[in-house]
C-alpha cells in the first residue's frame, strides 16, 4: 500500500520571534542598509541567526561619551552563507507493506536515487551477503574493465611432437561449437569445430612430408585447479545449468547445443576432443598433454567478443559463460588460473570504477556459491555507474533483463498482475540459489526518477519469492523520488 500524507507545516512563533530579534539589534546598532537587510532576510528564511550559524554578537554599553569630531567606528561585517543549508525533503510514500512480506524471509536492500546518490531506502543494505546470479554484474563489469568487450578467447591447433600428432588447444572458450557452421547454438556467433578442421587439414596438407594424422592431443591447461568449485550444488549440473569448469569444450558441454539448460557431461575435454576427432577423420588416438613449447599453428577460431558473452551471462543467466570471464579476467590480472584466483582477479577489474569494494568477496562468476558476499549498498553505487555508461559498462546496461520484455524478466511469472505496470521500466539481474533470490539494477521510476536498488530475499524461500520481490521493486516504481525510509 502506497501512504501518501500531507507535510505542509505553518511558520512556528518561535521562527518569528527569532526574525524580530536579529531587526530589533540591528536598528539598534545602526548596522549599514545592506548588511541589516542580509542579516534580515537570513533569519526569516532559516529560522534564526543560531540555526543559520550566523554568529552575532551580545549588545554592548558605552562607558563614556564620545568626542563628536571621533568618528563612529562602523561594525565589522561578518562572513555571511551564500545560501541556507538545504533541508531534506519529507518523503511520503511507503512500500512497508510490501517489505513486510513473509516471502521475502530474511529481507536486505537499498534504493539510491541515480542523480545524486542519496540513499531513499535501507534494510541492512550495507551488510555483505550472498548475491545468487547478480553476481554476474560484478564478473560482467570486471571482464569489460580488464578484458575490454572487443576481446575474443581463442582456440588453436599446432603441430604435436611427434610425426602425425596434432594439439587442440584450449583457450577457454565455452562457446566452441561441434554443431556445423551456419547452425545458431545457445551461443549466437559461436565458432565451430568443422571450421577448425578445415583450416588444419589445409595447412596439414600444405607439406607433403607430413604423415597422416593418427593422435590427437588435447591441452586443456589455460584452466587449472579443480572443474568444479566445491560449494556448488551438484543438482546445478544434474539438472542442466552449468557445466565442469575446464578451458576446453564445446557449447557449453551441453547434450543439446541449442538449448540453454541441457545436461552436462563429467568429461567435457573428452566430449571435445572426440567431436574435433570426428571432424578430422583418421584419428586413432586421443589423449591429455601440453603443446611443444613454440609449435607450429595449423589453425584457430575466436569465441564471440566479451561486449556478447556478457550479454549472453545476463539476459539468460549463462553460469558457464559467467565463469569463462571470470577466468579470463584472473588469468588477464595475473591472479592465477584457478577459483582462488578469481577474488583478487575481479575486484582488481572492479577497482578501476572508483566504487569501495570492502567487504565483497567473489568466490566464482556466477554466484552460485553460497559464500559469495556482496553489501546490496555496493551494487547501488555500482549501478549509478552502469546507468551513466561510464567507461564500457553501456554493454552491460544494455544486456540486462527487462520487466515484461527481455530476458529472465520477461517469463510469466515475473511482474504479472498489478506488477505489469512496471513493464518496460525495472532494468535488473535477476538471482536465484536455493537459499536465495536477488534482483538488482535501475528502475526509471513512474515520475521520471531513475533509481538504483538491490533486492535480496534469502534464507528459507521459496518461488513465491520472484512475486514478493517484483511487488517491492513496483513500490519502488511508483514511489519514485518520494520513496520514504519508513
Amino acid at each position: 500500500m502506497i501512504d501518501e500524507t500531507d507535510a505542509t507545516g505553518a511558520t512556528s512563533p518561535e521562527r518569528g520571534g527569532a526574525a524580530a530579534s536579529v531587526l530589533a539589534f540591528i536598528t539598534r546598532h545602526r548596522l549599514p542598509l545592506a548588511i541589516a537587510s542580509g542579516v534580515l532576510a537570513l533569519a526569516l528564511l532559516g529560522g534564526g541567526a543560531v540555526a543559520l550559524g550566523v554568529a552575532v554578537a551580545p549588545e554592548q554599553t558605552t562607558a563614556a561619551a564620545v568626542p563628536s569630531e571621533t568618528p563612529t567606528p562602523t561594525p565589522e561585517a561578518r562572513p555571511v552563507p551564500e545560501s541556507a543549508a538545504a533541508v531534506s525533503r519529507v518523503r511520503t510514500c511507503s512500500v512497508a507493506e510490501a517489505a513486510a512480506d513473509p516471502r521475502l524471509a530474511n529481507l536486505q536492500a537499498q534504493v539510491m536515487k541515480a542523480s545524486t546518490g542519496e540513499v531513499l531506502y535501507d534494510r541492512g543494505g550495507t551488510t555483505p551477503s550472498r548475491t545468487a546470479s547478480v553476481m554476474k554484474v560484478l564478473t560482467s563489469a570486471a571482464a569489460l574493465s580488464v578484458l575490454g568487450p572487443d576481446h575474443r578467447a581463442a582456440t588453436t591447433v599446432v603441430k604435436g611432437a611427434e610425426p602425425g600428432s596434432i594439439v587442440l588447444v584450449g583457450g577457454g572458450d565455452v562457446t566452441l561449437s561441434r554443431t556445423p557452421s551456419g547452425d545458431e547454438t545457445a551461443y549466437p556467433g559461436a565458432a565451430h569445430l568443422d571450421e577448425l578442421a578445415r583450416q588444419v587439414e589445409e595447412a596439414w596438407a600444405a607439406d607433403p612430408a607430413n604423415p597422416p594424422i593418427t593422435k590427437l592431443i588435447l591441452d586443456a591447461s589455460f584452466f587449472g585447479g579443480e572443474e568444479w568449485q566445491p560449494s556448488w550444488d551438484l543438482v546445478e549440473r544434474e539438472d542442466g545449468y552449468m557445466s565442469l569448469i575446464t578451458a576446453l569444450m564445446v557449447d557449453g558441454d551441453r547434450d543439446d547445443p541449442y538449448s540453454n539448460t541441457s545436461w552436462r557431461s563429467d568429461d567435457p575435454i573428452g566430449r571435445a576432443g572426440q567431436a574435433f576427432a570426428d571432424e578430422l577423420g583418421g584419428v586413432g588416438t586421443i589423449e591429455r598433454g601440453t603443446a611443444p613449447a613454440g609449435a607450429t599453428q595449423l589453425g584457430q577460431v575466436v569465441s564471440p567478443p566479451v561486449s556478447a558473452l556478457v550479454d549472453k551471462a545476463l539476459v539468460v543467466s549463462d553460469n558457464t559463460v559467467a565463469e569463462m570471464l571470470a577466468r579470463l579476467v584472473a588469468i588477464e590480472t595475473g591472479s592465477g588460473n584457478d577459483f582462488a584466483a578469481i577474488n583478487a582477479g575481479v575486484l582488481e577489474g572492479l577497482g578501476h570504477y572508483g566504487v569501495d569494494t570492502a567487504g565483497v568477496v567473489v568466490v566464482d562468476g556466477s554466484g552460485l556459491s553460497d559464500d559469495n558476499a556482496v553489501p546490496p549498498s555496493y551494487l547501488t553505487r555500482l549501478f549509478v555507474k552502469i546507468n551513466a555508461r561510464e567507461a564500457n559498462l553501456g554493454y552491460l546496461l544494455d544486456s540486462l533483463p527487462v520487466s515484461g520484455e527481455r530476458g529472465s524478466l520477461a517469463y510469466d511469472d515475473r511482474f504479472w498482475g498489478d506488477n505489469a505496470v512496471a513493464d518496460g521500466s525495472v532494468i535488473a539481474k535477476t538471482g536465484w540459489i536455493n537459499t536465495g533470490y536477488t534482483l538488482s539494477g535501475v528502475i526509471r521510476a513512474e515520475d521520471g526518477t531513475d533509481l538504483t536498488f538491490a533486492i535480496y530475499a534469502l534464507g528459507d524461500v521459496t518461488d513465491e519469492a520472484k512475486t514478493a520481490i517484483d511487488t517491492l521493486a513496483t513500490g519502488f516504481y511508483l514511489c519514485g523520488d518520494n520513496l520514504s525510509n519508513q
